[in-house]
């Protein structure tokens, strides 16, 4: 199996549209919604440990102005339907990334 691999991309629906290889964290959307009574969420990582991508891939997720459907199909979270019906592109996201 040959794919590739987007070195220094941090956008979700670059690196799914573009075929890049992709670790499917896309779990930790339901985990965080369905099982947590959480009204903040800190994500503390060491730098190069992905914190942009899966703030992208949650900014798609969630965003009421995009249609992600076809960025999340064959993925963890597209097992979850209900879930998928109810919160995917249902909420107005701020997206604001200090990466640069």
């Amino acid at each position: 199996m040959e794919f590739k691999v987007g070195v220094g991309k941090s956008d979700f629906r670059d690196i799914r549209e573009s075929g890049n290889y992709y670790v499917d964290k896309t779990e930790i959307l339901y985990e965080l919604v369905h099982d947590t009574d959480n009204a903040v969420s800190l994500f503390t990582r060491p730098r190069r440990f992905g914190k942009t991508l899966m703030m992208s891939m949650m900014e798609n997720f969630f965003n009421i102005r995009k249609d992600s459907h076809t960025l999340f199909d064959g993925l963890d979270i597209s097992g979850h339907q209900d879930f998928c019906k109810t919160w995917m592109n249902q909420y107005p996201v701020l997206f604001v990334s200090l990466r640069n």
